[in-house]
């Protein structure tokens, strides 16, 4: 019969036993994550004051055009209101001819103070 012969490791042994779990990497790390958080959250934060300065200025001068325009949109006014009364002036003429002694542009008030007709407000 045969020998008897005991079943031995290969040369060199087995090979190592797998038994740890083979996970992918899952990203980077608290700390990676957080530092990004934070330079996002800090450039949104620096575009939002850049955003505020710029519409502060703007707005400012939106102010600014606002009072400089005051003066000429006032003489525009003036001229049209004189343009107008002077119209208005020429149409009672021409109404009231046949009738005598009307005195063209008289104020039934008999006031010869000027009062303009709409107030200024500025915003």
């Amino acid at each position: 019969s045969v020998p008897y012969r005991q079943d031995m490791p290969p040369a060199g042994g087995f090979e190592a036993v797998k038994y740890k779990r083979n996970l992918p990497f899952r990203g980077p790390g608290g700390l990676v994550v957080l530092a990004g958080v934070t330079s996002i959250c800090a450039y949104g934060f620096y575009r939002l004051g850049m955003g505020n300065l710029e519409r502060r200025e703007l707005e400012r001068e939106k102010i600014w055009s606002r009072l400089h325009l005051v003066p000429l949109l006032l003489a525009e006014g003036d001229r049209d209101a004189y343009r107008r009364q002077q119209a208005a002036l020429e149409r009672e003429r021409e109404i009231m001819k046949d009738v005598k002694g009307w005195e063209v542009g008289k104020d039934v008030y008999n006031n010869p103070r000027y009062r303009p007709s709409n107030p200024i407000v500025v915003l």
